[in-house]
């Protein structure tokens, strides 16, 4: 485990560009399995020091590392945390047209894996900071925290240790950078996610038949797909989902399975009991079936009417020429994490396009790039400002 701190001994605010820092990333592999974002936080924390911004590099496991950047306000106010990760997800096995990792431009859009999901929003919130860090007239009220992460696309491994060294603390808002195409989402869904396992035994197609582990598991997901997970609608998100993302089973063609485990992903609306909705899963799983929980990530949500909601609405209106939708998502963030019990205003406002994460030739708007730097840097001004909001 290495954490490196330092302390910023240069300013430089003309000296980042964010869409050729964007290339520099995409060109770097971070996808998750097997994570490897430890380059990438490095590039990231001598890009901050180099705009005079505070940054530690925190290798908390062997390859996968945080960077933790500051930039000190006056402590009047609590921080303002922009939010963003370093991996991605993996290339898949669909063919791209171009190479996943080149970070080429073509007819305004940046090409490569993590262009949109969301090395993007690193670049812009990085670009903000820079211009934050070196004006003449910085007289913020609280700390602007650059909180970029490790693992978050499946098991959120660098939020879990920001939470653990006490970041949770100073957080007074919470902006993130996922996908949005420039609109504000203010609410993400829950994500539960279980595994059925199948006991059955052991048999030879030429003797014994044995019990097959994964013919228990096809009546299982059978009756899954059948349940109903009833909520209340709510006017930003669509319904519940039950999706299954992985299966193993079987040791050989000739012989029956006697083990099988099916892994289960179900998306929840902030009121829902995930509790009692795994008690609705165990009520399905006949004999010779379990269910465990491998992870609940809460659900996230603000209020229309929250003023920091209402200045990212403003912000971005001003700068996009039009009135940004306010939406909800299924995915989750790091803030599921980072938010976790406490009552912060939230908000996610990414360059990238929703629907375009983990596709083949993922790209983003280098417009849109541009147009966050700006979104970003005037939100934390005007709520970090000695001004009421």
């Amino acid at each position: 485990m290495t954490t490196i701190t330092a302390q910023a001994k240069s300013a430089g605010k003309d000296q980042f560009d964010p869409v050729r820092f964007l290339q520099q990333v995409v060109a770097i592999d971070s996808c998750d399995p097997p994570g490897g974002e430890l380059e990438v936080a490095q590039l990231v924390h001598r890009e901050l020091l180099g705009l005079g911004i505070e940054s530690e590099l925190d290798e908390f496991l062997p390859g996968r590392a945080n960077v933790l950047g500051r930039i000190r306000g006056t402590g009047e106010k609590p921080a303002l945390v922009f939010s963003s990760h370093m991996d991605t997800v993996p290339v898949g096995t669909v063919p791209w047209q171009r190479m996943p990792f080149s970070g080429e431009i073509e007819n305004g859009r940046l090409y490569g894996r993590g262009a949109t999901d969301m090395k993007s929003a690193l670049a812009a919130m990085i670009a903000a900071a820079g211009r934050l860090a070196t004006a003449a007239d910085n007289r913020l009220k609280g700390d602007v925290i650059l909180a970029f992460t490790a693992g978050e696309s499946a098991n959120l491994l660098g939020a879990r240790r920001f939470a653990e060294r006490g970041l949770k603390k100073e957080i007074g808002a919470f902006l993130c950078g996922e996908p949005s195409d420039l609109d504000v989402v203010i609410v993400e869904k829950a994500a539960l996610w279980l595994r059925a396992t199948a006991t059955g035994r052991l048999g030879h197609v030429s003797g014994e038949a044995g019990v097959n582990a994964i013919e228990l598991i096809h009546s299982f997901l059978s009756r899954l797909y059948d349940m109903k997970l009833a909520f209340p609608a709510h006017p930003l998100l669509d319904e519940p989902t039950i999706r299954v993302g992985r299966i193993q089973g079987g040791s050989a063609v000739n012989l029956t399975p006697d083990h099988c485990a099916v892994d289960i992903d179900i998306r929840l609306p902030p009121v829902a009991d995930h509790a009692a909705v795994v008690g609705q899963v165990r009520e399905l799983a006949q004999e010779g079936v379990s269910i465990g929980i491998l992870d609940f990530k809460p659900a996230v949500e603000s209020q229309r009417e929250d003023e920091f909601v209402k200045l990212c609405v403003d912000t971005c209106s001003r700068h996009l020429m039009r009135a940004p939708e306010i939406k909800g998502v299924s995915y989750f963030s790091d803030g599921t994490v980072l938010l976790e019990g406490l009552s912060v205003p939230f908000a996610i406002i990414g360059p990238g396009s929703l629907g375009l994460s983990g596709q083949p030739d993922e790209s983003v708007s280098v417009d849109n790039v541009l147009k966050a730097v700006n979104i970003y840097e005037d939100v934390a001004r005007a709520w970090l400002s000695r001004g009421t909001l």
